[in-house]
């Protein structure tokens, strides 16, 4: 056992159970937005990587109420086991990029629900204005709010590629930690172009910028995105499963202890996962990150203690 629990990090589980006295599990919801990537603002074809769900393939029927949504993933996930706390996590497109009055409807709507301990919301950092930074911050004095960027990487030539949309000088967190709203940053490790390097330079970056938690996102090539008729042309390959691992030690070892891990991998939709396929065996890749850490820290300690 660590001082983390049963994982050699620190797990989003374990934080949450600290946090919370017990677990606790996310609900994804849909508030029927769309993002400056894909209405023109920006652009038209979304990020290269992502599918026509917007990252939103497992969320909630956008045609329901918020309330709805919410009670619909309780029904589902209570019947498996007993769920007293759960998360509202706005997943799909940018959700934060529509009038402040429908966000402050749709977000109160979603922590007044009794089972619901906080609000976490996906989005950009170039849809952060004023207004909406001052409705989060007194949404974060009723319950707990994080805020998940995409960010993905910090080298600009990939984030050219990818059409993220944004430039690095963009992805500032100050607004939110002076309102004491967590940040949560998401990263992709396999991005075309990047080498081990690149990555650690990314996580390098995010160790000093104040954010208390990653996400790190294996690449998942997914039938009609652009990004799959990269990878049909043969102008990449993403990683195989015992590659990815190292890299994930790799990039564990390198962030800051404190730094909460909310995801290592990701499971891609089945009917849309082109590759690479063994992502779909999430938890068998978990079971052997977990084993190979375990088992380096415990050869690390054998050579500490001569």
């Amino acid at each position: 056992m660590t001082k983390w629990g049963e994982k050699p990090y620190h797990s989003l589980d374990y934080m949450l159970r600290e946090r919370f006295g017990e677990k606790v599990y996310k609900v994804t919801l849909n508030g029927g937005m769309s993002c400056p990537n894909r209405d023109g603002k920006i652009g038209t074809r979304g990020c290269i990587f992502c599918s026509a769900g917007g990252s939103g393939d497992f969320a909630a029927d956008a045609a329901l109420s918020i309330t709805d949504q919410i009670e619909s993933q309780i029904s589902i996930l209570s019947q498996k086991r007993p769920i007293h706390k759960y998360i509202a996590y706005f997943q799909a497109y940018t959700n934060t990029y529509a009038p402040v009055e429908y966000l402050e409807k749709i977000f109160t709507e979603a922590i007044s629900h009794p089972k619901i301990v906080a609000l976490s919301i996906g989005t950009r950092p170039d849809c952060l204005s004023p207004e909406i930074v001052t409705l989060l911050s007194r949404l974060n004095k009723q319950k707990p709010v994080w805020i998940e960027l995409g960010l993905q990487t910090i080298h600009e030539s990939t984030a050219k590629y990818i059409r993220r949309g944004y430039p690095l000088c963009v992805f500032a967190v100050k607004r939110l930690r002076k309102e004491n709203i967590e940040v949560i940053v998401h990263t992709i490790l396999g991005l075309p172009g990047e080498n081990t390097a690149d990555i650690l330079e990314t996580m390098e970056y995010l160790n000093h910028m104040d954010i208390q938690g990653i996400k790190l996102q294996l690449l998942h090539v997914l039938r009609g995105t652009d990004l799959a008729a990269d990878y049909e042309k043969g102008l990449f390959q993403t990683y195989e499963r015992d590659e990815y691992i190292s890299l994930l030690i790799n990039c564990l070892e390198h962030l800051r202890p404190d730094m909460v891990i909310h995801r290592i991998t990701g499971d891609g939709p089945k009917d849309l996962l082109i590759a690479p396929l063994w992502a779909s065996r999430k938890r068998e890749v978990l079971n052997m990150l977990h084993h190979r850490m375990k088992e380096e820290q415990s050869y690390q300690g054998r050579l500490f203690s001569h």
